[in-house]
């Protein structure tokens, strides 16, 4: 009897016996920390925040320069001609004059002013939770980009070794219908599906170098080869496995929420600096000139039978009360704004709150689904593999046809990347997780880099080490026939 076609089977062909089958391992492989190290160094979009919260951390020194003396000075040159028409004659006189001048002005009840130094600061704090948001993010998407990789990988691997199944059975089917065992609608058959298949293959190569490409959007950085990810990996419950200490955490850690709670402060203080538009202000105020007697107004009246030569000096130094009466109406206007700008941000706080409830919940949730998932996946492996063995031998024995046999091999390497799918959900899962929660740090991917496998050829380590273990020993002629 022919040999059954098998998944082992069929990968040990993928990776022994087909002219684009993968290279040889490489060693020097790049580890998920280091990509996530690089992203730090070069993404554009993190160094984007960093410049926009230093500009941001500015408005804190620009509002407090508001409560700080003002200090100024200045010169006037002034070039004064004069004609006087009497009764007797025209008298006429020109005269120049240079004058210097130091004015300090020093708030000292500035309400308005105040309140826009609190209003500042919590936008700064505001700002800068937002950036650690960023950062914290590039965490993830360090993770998701890798990932994606290792996901385009094992799915090339496992197409590549669907083709390769599809190959044997449209030889099988051209065999059996040279000797007459079958008829020419089973290699139309065959072929069909070996065709599908390599289309497939094509598809899922460019996957992989998509997800490459993605990787030096990331980090501008070109990679060969990246480390995979063991299947001894625990595949584990969150800790703790409770939804509402999950909530709890995010509800006091999750940096966003955190920045919201800033950017409602920055609004009430907004608000008390446009009510304090009707409050009086009072300053300090002092003034030193010295100059021409003229340009300082000091020259005497005609007739007066004064007459001041030279130069003059003044010192002033009193307070400056301002009491608001009426602006037309840009007080008051200004105060509804801050009323609305500031229920603005409360209701925008709110939406965000329950929007990570929700998150943290639903990620909880998808965690815990994660690890079933992922068990029952690897299980499916198993069931489609001996259906698929099953089918086969029906088929061999007349009471199966080719297209059951295609079915079957179908499901079984689409419940191979099914499995793979469900690892990788977990583990992005799992990060989410603790984003929302506000808990996410480099840490994590530490923990996962020791679970990374830096020999890691897709080509055969897609598959759980039981069914590569069977691969092996299949492709030493050790199967059953």
């Amino acid at each position: 009897m022919l040999r059954r076609l098998s998944l082992a089977l069929a990968v040990a062909t993928a990776t022994s016996g087909l002219a684009w089958a993968a290279e040889p391992v490489q060693s020097g492989k790049t580890g998920l920390v280091t990509v996530y190290n690089e992203a730090v160094k070069n993404n554009a979009d993190l160094a984007a925040a960093r410049a926009n919260y230093g500009a941001i951390s500015e408005v804190v020194p620009q509002a407090r320069a508001g409560l700080l003396p003002n200090l100024s000075g200045g010169a006037d040159a002034t070039d004064t001609h004069t004609n006087v028409d009497t009764s007797l004659d025209d008298v006429s006189a020109t005269r120049s004059g240079l004058s210097y001048r130091a004015s300090l002005s020093q708030p000292l009840f500035r309400a308005d002013r105040w309140f826009q130094y609190q209003a500042a600061k919590a936008s700064n704090e505001q700002a800068s939770l937002s950036l650690s948001a960023t950062e914290q993010n590039l965490i993830l998407q360090s993770a998701e980009t890798y990932f994606a990789v290792l996901r385009a990988q094992d799915t090339l691997a496992s197409t590549k070794a669907e083709e390769a199944a599809f190959k044997r059975q449209l030889d099988q089917a051209n065999e059996r219908f040279d000797v007459g065992l079958s008829d020419k609608t089973d290699v139309l058959e065959a072929q069909a599906g070996y065709d599908t298949s390599r289309a497939n293959r094509i598809l899922a190569q460019r996957a992989v170098d998509d997800a490459f490409q993605a990787l030096v959007t990331l980090t501008n950085n070109e990679y060969a080869a990246i480390e995979g990810v063991q299947h001894t990996l625990p595949i584990l419950a969150p800790v703790p496995n409770d939804a509402k200490a999950w909530v709890d955490t995010a509800a006091q850690q999750n940096l966003n929420l955190q920045a919201s709670n800033y950017a409602v402060d920055a609004a009430e203080e907004t608000l008390r600096q446009r009510k304090a538009g009707h409050a009086p202000t009072v300053d300090a105020v002092a003034q030193y000139q010295k100059g021409d007697n003229d340009s300082l107004g000091f020259s005497n009246p005609t007739g007066s039978g004064l007459r001041y030569n030279g130069d003059a000096e003044q010192t002033t130094i009193g307070l400056q009360l301002n009491i608001p009466i009426y602006s037309g109406g840009l007080t008051s206007s200004q105060v509804r704004e801050a009323y609305q700008r500031l229920d603005q941000t409360e209701q925008q706080r709110e939406s965000l709150r329950r929007q990570i409830v929700e998150n943290t919940r639903n990620l909880h949730r998808a965690v815990n689904t994660d690890v079933e998932t992922v068990q029952a996946r690897k299980q499916s492996i198993i069931s489609n593999q001996s259906a698929l063995e099953a089918t086969e031998i029906g088929y061999q024995v007349g009471t199966r046809n080719i297209v059951d046999v295609l079915d079957a091999q179908r499901q079984l390497y689409s419940s191979v990347r099914n499995y793979n799918d469900a690892r990788y959900d977990y583990i992005l899962n799992n990060l989410r997780l603790k984003q929302a929660a506000g808990t996410l740090a480099p840490s994590d991917l530490d923990a996962l880099s020791g679970f990374l496998k830096p020999d890691y050829n897709p080509d055969k380590d897609f598959l759980p080490p039981d069914l590569a273990k069977a691969a092996e020993a299949q492709l030493k002629g050790n199967s059953e026939y």
